[in-house]
């Protein structure tokens, strides 16, 4: 059969074999807007299917800010984390660590491992002028550790080099120097757990210790309990014998679980190998299950939008069953009729996840100009400097979430199409054209 489409003097009166693409496409594109000549239905419905292409649009574009706005809270908390943590630990099993250059030695054969350095931790007790707070003392040596903490950089006042063994020197966090209302010089008094036994009982053994360098490493939970000093006066303190382990630093952070895998099958002896992503296991979780709930929320906005998609194809097909019977009698198929309205949803849904992608990556990458903006006209801050330690909006644009995000609006737009078109389908001529 032959099928004549009239195109407004677009292409004249052309057979469809002669057409240069599918006639299903050039109906279905020409149904998404309004002709000069249409009437208030069909302006009523190219408002709809305007609607439809905004509401997607926004849709993606906010699910790839939001997305993105996460991705770079989460690498900002964990860049400062690891300033702090090592990629990986190697700890000392049920013996002492006593021999721990060899244990360096043999990390380092390993090509991703990049640096190491010893430590000596414990957990103890640190009074000043009636307060008391617990802290994670963390025995260093100052001149290995730059190889796997960035506490170098991190320094207000004092320096690393300032403990010195001997002379039981600590370097404690911002937060905790200004709830103490400790500086350089301050002195204060260190209980240990593992006491003295004496006729008395078991008495506590106190440590008055000297306050030589402050640093902020900008996450709260280390700057308010983290306390370093010398790994020799670390070791007279807790009585260790030897080394509680070794800290490493990898090429690629990310891919310290994969290095901490292949250590622990090439390492010898009595050892416990972690690396960053299992000790901190709870709260990388936790980010994980709010990024999936919040792209699921945000799914809701596109969902609406199909929606939209359905209710505009729905009154499409009610308004054009003429023409539809028109082309059944001229010989077009019901899945030809079916694939005109497809092609009209998905085009509304394609161009609005194009236009949703374009202002979503637009956003993402200019998150910090539009919150200054918006600070200024409104004359608020988003994240006061007062209360939170990051007072910027970070954005971290990735690929993959891109990609996720337009496909599944698109998965959304196509799936909204299947009922409307199926049902201009199944429309009758006979009955379509009884009152024309």
């Amino acid at each position: 059969h032959r099928i004549v489409v009239v195109t407004a003097g677009f292409y004249g009166k052309l057979p469809a074999s002669q057409m240069p693409f599918p006639y299903e496409l050039f109906i279905g594109l020409r149904y998404t807007r309004a002709s000069r000549r249409a009437g208030r239905r069909n302006g009523f419905i190219s408002f709809i299917s305007a609607l439809s292409v905004a509401g997607i649009a926004l849709g993606v574009a906010a699910l790839i800010t939001v997305l993105s706005v996460m991705n770079g809270f989460q690498k900002e908390v964990r860049d400062r984390m690891l300033s702090v943590l090592a990629h990986i630990e190697v700890l000392a099993g049920r013996t002492p660590m006593t021999d721990w250059p060899s244990v360096l030695a043999q990390a380092r054969r390993n090509p991703a491992v990049v640096g190491g350095a010893p430590f000596v931790s414990g957990q103890a007790m640190l009074s000043h002028e009636g307060s008391v707070r617990g802290v994670l003392v963390r025995g260093i040596d100052p001149a290995l550790e730059p190889q796997v903490a960035d506490f170098a950089r991190q320094m207000q006042r004092g320096k690393l080099s300032d403990l010195r063994p001997g002379e039981f020197g600590v370097a404690i966090g911002s937060e905790l120097a200004d709830q103490l209302l400790l500086d350089v010089g301050s002195k204060l008094t260190l209980i240990a757990p593992q006491g003295t036994a004496t006729p008395a009982g078991l008495v506590p053994r106190l440590r008055q210790l000297t306050v030589v360098a402050v640093f902020r490493a900008g996450h709260y939970e280390y700057d308010s309990s983290l306390l370093l000093m010398n790994i020799d006066d670390a070791a007279k303190l807790f009585r260790v014998e030897g080394v509680s382990g070794v800290r490493l630093r990898t090429r690629d952070m990310l891919a310290a679980p994969r290095v901490a895998n292949e250590l622990a099958h090439t390492m010898s002896g009595d050892l416990l190998i972690r690396d960053w992503s299992a000790e901190n296991r709870n709260w990388f979780a936790a980010v994980q299950i709010e990024k999936r709930m919040m792209f699921i929320i945000l799914t809701l906005i596109m969902a609406v939008a199909a929606f939209n998609l359905v209710s505009m194809l729905v009154m499409t097909v009610t308004d054009k069953q003429s023409d539809i019977a028109i082309l059944r009698t001229l010989g077009a198929t019901p899945s030809s009729i079916m694939r005109i309205f497809v092609v009209q949803g998905a085009s509304v849904g394609l161009l609005g996840t194009l236009l949703g992608v374009v202002l979503g990556v637009l956003l993402a990458l200019n998150i910090g100009p539009v919150t200054a903006w918006v600070e200024s006209v409104f004359g608020f801050q988003v994240l006061p400097k007062g209360i939170y330690f990051i007072n910027y909006l970070p954005s971290d644009l990735r690929l993959p979430d891109v990609v996720a995000i337009g496909g599944t609006a698109c998965v959304l737009a196509l799936a909204s199409t299947l009922y409307p078109s199926w049902r201009a389908s199944r429309v009758r001529p006979a009955e379509a054209l009884r009152y024309e």
